[in-house]
């Protein structure tokens, strides 16, 4: 900004007792403003002597006022009226405040309210508008005539303008508003000797008043009460709505801007429409509503037409209106600056963002850059009359915003350390694809859509990464032949968005879809094939099928091996998720040795301390917990977690996991008093790191709601359980495979509470969905019809029979009869025969089920530890306490040597074995079940 020039006339010096000038800059925009003085006719004319008497002997005619009588309703701004006030009482020698903000924000219009409201106190009180130096210069003539009319034919412009230069010199107590000055330096002459009085400046510019010792003031938009004020008083009571017709979205999308919602409230009066009528126009026809003033309307005054003078103003700084084109693009928040490096040499880029915030066309937020909306709306919108709003530059801008991002976005989507930097980034990301067409999508933004969709994947944003991926999948088929690598990337991408979210009936057809495009163009050895292959295992996995997991799992492991060698990382990928798959199919003998030697491998490959060696560990301990081994499963648990906290930080989402974890293993050991704290501060911190909303989160609230639940609390379980349930059909939506859990899981914990009538149709509707959702052999459906008769048998024996075999059946036919849940319905089944009185089958059934848990799980699996006591119940209930005491006492020992004294399951066979052994036999418990 160029510093003030002096002015070229001397300026008088005041007399020695008189105040020294008050002068207040108010940067304001357009209001209604009638200069005076302009257009004067000269006349020869013969004055009397005492006319051209000094201007000091010149007294102001009472009431000299020519502030412009502003139409527009007056709300809010009493904090900058105050502000005014205490500037211009300032009892400093000078005192320049300047008032600056957007055009449109008002400021002509405070101006106006302060000094209509001051012109008791002020004589003369005079607007001059001040937008060039001739303008200045009529404003000032216009002022000698007010105040000695018989001068105004009898002296030129410039005479009559030096007059009333010199009148302000020689006079205090006036109150001179220039509005709308274009730059400091037009004013710089007239400030220099107007010694007293005040002056009040509104300006756009919000720089370079400080050298005239200005107090600067920036306008700010309007709060929403005060714009829905506004808004109804100029619309008028002929133009009622409520407020579910639109009123508040509209002032939300006019950004709060004065002149903007004169603008709408004017035509909703005129055309009698609704707000949300309007902002239904205006989303549709943005152009064409910010500049379309009602009829009555002054059609200079229009938001579009303002802001074009700005942008002329700006032409001589090449960069600028480029700029604001781009970042018209991006949401109206803080775009980060570094966004825009290399979009011009960086002293010309500082340039530009320095002149479009000394304009408020922007506003510069320490590292960040926030334009109002409305620009933005304008910036963006083709007009080929305005030369800023060319249509071929709006496209470029477009293509340009895009590839920046596509630039400025971390490469790691997955990475905690990226996701501030994603942060920040996605709501321009949103913003920018959202104004976009997807038949305009170029290379850039094909890439960007797929490294947002992932990292929305990570950040459990189901709909929306499945939005970005979908998009990405389409403008790849438009760039790019079918057989393209990119092509089948994209596709991939889709198929794995659709396998997290659990929508397996569109994720496996895609998947196998992309499998043997890939096979056929790249080969069924390349990398990509192999991932492929993969991940259609596990998505097989997800779905239940573990009859052509396991199969492609193994086969994929062994293409690995022989390309890639046993050590690589993929290699080690391959053999985990093969255990992990064989630990769901009950396989413990297969996945467990699978695991330690993925885990030795990822030691000896990669060292002890990195992220995949600390996931094998934990699956190792997740292994063994599965298989009852709670000896070896906590140490390996809590040393997991150490680790993690020592190498990623307490707050990386795997270390988070970890405590999860390490907290369901001490409920499995009966320790609920380790247990629930670190559930309790887990769930704390998911919703610190993560968020309420994530996945991880409501995963965390559901296992602390269980945990409340075994603890025997349903008073704070079923409340946690409600509220996961409701947030998991918010976020997830009713039909997702996690929703549906919870709602078993809010049906188990009113069953726990004695109240089977709430939880009977719960779980007869979780049923019905995962028959629906998942198929009626899933492993989910399955174990939804076993929990349906488990409540059933304690109200309804006659319906919970059936159903556990009709169960037992399926798994047996699906998961295979040696299947840890299959076992666990076989256990279920001879309780419910137990009840209904055939003890015969029920001790048949009993006897099996613990002869093929003690040869599938081993005999210390807390199920066949279960197994035993159930028997012994058994064979109690007959009066066989002599094949009864001794299970008792081998499964207590069992018990106290593998989970401890104090365990529930210990707590129950200790009992019963007091039971059997006593003199008098009362009733005992039932039987437990599973």
């Amino acid at each position: 900004m160029p510093k003030p020039t002096p002015g070229t006339e001397p300026a008088a010096d005041p007399p020695a007792a008189r105040p020294r000038v008050q002068q207040i800059g108010v940067a304001s925009g357009h209001g209604r403003v009638y200069q005076a003085g302009r257009d004067l006719t000269v006349h020869e004319t013969v004055l009397p002597a005492t006319a051209l008497r000094p201007v000091t002997e010149v007294d102001a005619p009472p009431a000299t006022v020519n502030v412009p009588g502003h139409q527009q309703v007056f709300v809010g701004r009493d904090d900058e009226l105050a502000a005014l006030r205490t500037a211009l009482s300032a009892s400093r020698p000078v005192v320049v405040a300047a008032v600056h903000g957007l055009g449109g924000i008002g400021k002509s219009t405070l101006a106006a309210r302060y000094a209509a409201a001051h012109a008791g106190v002020f004589n003369p009180v005079w607007w001059i508008t001040a937008d060039t130096p001739t303008g200045i210069r009529a404003g000032l003539a216009a002022l000698a005539a007010a105040l000695q009319p018989e001068l105004a034919a009898a002296l030129p412009l410039e005479a009559l303008a030096e007059r009333a230069t010199a009148w302000l010199a020689g006079h205090e107590g006036w109150l001179l508003v220039l509005d709308d000055v274009t730059r400091p330096s037009d004013v710089t002459p007239l400030l220099a000797r107007t010694l007293t009085g005040r002056v009040l400046i509104t300006s756009r510019l919000g720089q370079g008043w400080h050298p005239l010792g200005a107090q600067v003031q920036r306008l700010d938009v309007l709060d929403e009460a005060e714009a829905l004020d506004l808004l109804t008083r100029i619309a008028g009571p002929s133009v009622p709505w409520t407020p579910e017709e639109g009123a508040t979205e509209l002032v939300e999308e006019l950004g709060g801007l004065p002149l903007a919602i004169e603008q709408a409230g004017a035509y909703l009066r005129q055309n009698r429409l609704t707000p949300r009528a309007y902002l239904d126009l205006l989303t549709a026809y943005p152009a064409e509503m910010l500049d379309q003033p009602a009829e009555s309307g002054d059609a200079r005054r229009t938001v579009a037409r303002v802001w074009r003078l700005t942008l002329d103003r700006l032409a001589d700084v090449p960069p600028a209106v480029d700029l604001l084109r781009v970042l018209a693009w991006y949401a109206p928040e803080s775009v980060p600056r570094d966004v825009l490096d290399g979009l011009a040499e960086p002293p010309r880029l500082q340039r530009a963002l320095g002149a479009l915030a000394a304009y408020n066309m922007i506003t510069l937020d320490g590292p960040g850059i926030v334009v109002h909306r409305l620009v933005q709306a304008i910036a963006r919108t083709p007009d080929p009359a305005d030369p800023h709003r060319q249509a071929p530059d709006i496209e470029a801008a477009r293509t340009l915003a895009i590839a920046l991002l596509d630039r400025a976005h971390p490469a790691e989507p997955d990475a905690p350390e990226s996701w501030a930097r994603w942060r920040a980034l996605l709501p321009h990301i949103d913003a920018a694809f959202d104004r976009t067409s997807p038949e305009t999508d170029t290379v850039e933004a094909q890439r960007l859509l797929r490294a947002t969709g992932f990292f929305l994947n990570g950040q459990g944003a189901v709909d929306r990464s499945l939005t970005y991926l979908k998009r990405c999948l389409a403008a790849a088929l438009r760039l790019h032949e079918a057989d393209h690598p990119v092509v089948l990337n994209a596709r991939a991408g889709l198929a794995y968005a659709y396998w997290t979210a659990e929508d397996l009936r569109q994720a496996i057809p895609l998947m196998e879809h992309n499998l043997a495009e890939e096979e056929r163009i790249l080969g069924a050895d390349h990398p990509n094939t192999l991932t492929s292959r993969n991940n259609l295992a596990g998505a097989y996995q997800l779905a239940g099928d573990l009859g052509r997991a396991i199969p492609l799992f193994e086969r994929t492991l062994a293409d690995r091996e022989r390309l890639l060698g046993a050590d690589h990382p993929g290699t080690l990928t391959s053999r985990s998720n093969l255990a992990g798959a064989c630990q769901l199919a009950g396989d413990l003998d297969r996945a467990i040795p699978l695991f330690e030697r993925t885990l030795a491998d990822r030691e000896r490959s990669a060292g002890a301390d990195h992220p995949d060696t600390l996931a094998s560990r934990n699956n190792l301990a997740h292994a063994l917990e599965t298989a009852g081994d709670l000896r070896r499963a906590i140490p390996l648990l809590e040393r997991t977690l150490a680790d993690r906290e020592r190498v990623l930080g307490p707050d990386h989402p795997d270390t988070l996991a970890s405590r999860n974890n390490l907290a369901g293993a001490y409920r499995s050991a009966g320790d609920p008093g380790r247990a629930i704290p670190l559930f309790e501060r887990t769930m704390a911190d998911y919703e610190r790191v993560l968020g309420p909303d994530h996945p991880g989160t409501l995963a965390s609230r559901n296992n602390l709601a269980a945990a409340y639940r075994s603890a025997g609390d349903p008073g704070r379980a079923i409340p946690l359980h409600e509220r996961t349930l409701a947030d998991r059909e918010r976020v997830l939506g009713p039909d997702h495979p996690d929703t549906l859990t919870s709602r078993n899981n809010l049906a188990y914990a009113f069953e726990s509470a004695g109240d089977p009538g709430r939880a009977i149709p719960l779980l007869e509707r979780t049923l019905a969905d995962r028959e629906r959702v998942l198929g009626p052999d899933h492993p989910h459906t399955l174990a939804s019809r076993n929990n349906l008769a488990y409540v059933y048998q304690f109200v309804d024996a006659g319906r919970a029979v059936p159903l556990y075999e009709r169960t037992l059946a399926e798994q047996e036919r699906v998961l295979g009869s040696g299947h840890p849940d299959t076992l666990a319905t076989r256990n279920n089944l001879a309780g419910a025969y137990q009840q209904a009185g055939d003890v015969g089958r029920a001790i048949s059934l009993y006897e099996r089920t613990l002869a093929d848990r003690e040869r599938v799980l081993g005999s210390d699996h807390p199920a066949t530890l279960i197994s035993r006591n159930n028997l012994a119940f058994a064979y109690r209930s007959t009066g066989h306490a002599d094949r009864a005491i001794p299970l008792y006492e081998r499964a207590l020992a069992d018990c106290e040597r593998l989970v401890g004294a104090d365990h529930p399951t210990t707590v129950i066979v200790r009992d019963n074995l007091t039971w059997a052994t006593a003199q008098a036999t009362p009733e005992p418990g039932p039987p437990a079940t599973e």
